[in-house]
């Protein structure tokens, strides 16, 4: 079996700094770092970490930015042979990540608007299509729906918030959210499984909530995508949602408490053995 992960690619501008600034306020940072990103992009390579046989669909642009989205995920071993090429610029985003490790971002979509849900095919054998809310509404809702008829799993991790269509919401199986986007789909997540990520409080999911694993936090920046992907990679090897949280909340923990240099070194067999370490918290 394998993953396909559909959506979003950044390059991401990460800016060190002692706090987020506030209105009209200037701050000094430390650091500047460029990194891989884009919720899409991110879960993809999570995935494959994990030991999942993942394909990705998305758009990238013919800037300096667009080369170095590709390079990070040809150096991979996910399948690109939907990866699509724009003639503008690419996605990206701009972090600033406090000395505490939480951070603020604001997001140019660029690329990612003009993807070409047309020519995306969900590859056969697939258990899990995973879409995050960083493409178009009619992008998703067209993926879903060519998902749906191949019987894998739909999953929407609902961020940033919006409004859904019924397209989409009678073609996603789970949706995953964290605190702000769960109480922004209350009234319209309807019977849908609906995940919620709590950060340092932990997991929710059909009633059942696991504590978070206790870390010294560099940064939470790409947390929610590790998780996802993890998750993802798990349910593909044949576990239920609920068996593969644990996992998957020892990736995004381990994720967390790396700096960005060892974060691309992460495998599956390292989590496993974090998880083995704290197993009996």
């Amino acid at each position: 079996m394998s993953v396909f992960i559909a959506g979003s690619l950044h390059l991401d501008v990460v800016l060190s700094a002692p706090h987020l600034p506030r209105a009209d306020e200037t701050v000094t940072g430390s650091a500047v770092d460029y990194v891989f990103g884009g919720k899409g992009g991110n879960q993809a390579l999570a995935a494959a970490r994990m030991g999942a046989d993942v394909a990705f669909a998305g758009r990238a642009g013919s800037d300096r930015f667009g080369d170095m989205i590709r390079e990070a995920l040809e150096n991979s071993q996910i399948d690109l042979s939907q990866l699509q090429r724009d003639g503008g610029p690419s996605g990206m985003s701009a972090a600033i990540v406090d000395k505490n490790g939480d951070y603020g971002a604001v997001i140019v979509s660029a690329a990612n608007l003009n993807i070409d849900a047309h020519a995306v095919e969900v590859p056969d054998r697939t258990s899990v299509v995973v879409l995050q809310n960083e493409v178009p509404e009619e992008v998703n809702a067209a993926i879903a729906r060519k998902a749906r008829a191949t019987g894998a799993q739909v999953w929407l991790n609902a961020a940033p918030a919006r409004p859904l269509s019924d397209a989409v919401l009678d073609a996603v199986d789970v949706l995953i959210v964290n605190r702000v986007e769960a109480a922004f789909y209350a009234e319209t997540a309807g019977s849908h499984r609906v995940l919620t990520t709590l950060g340092a409080e932990g997991v929710v999911y059909q009633g059942r909530k696991w504590p978070a694993f206790s870390v010294d936090v560099v940064s939470t920046h790409g947390a929610g995508d590790m998780f996802v992907g993890a998750l993802a990679a798990e349910v593909d090897a044949g576990r239920a949602i609920d068996e593969a949280v644990p996992f998957a909340q020892a990736a995004a923990a381990l994720h967390v408490s790396l700096e960005s240099t060892e974060r691309v070194r992460m495998d599956r067999a390292r989590v496993a053995a974090f998880l083995a370490a704290h197993s009996s918290r």
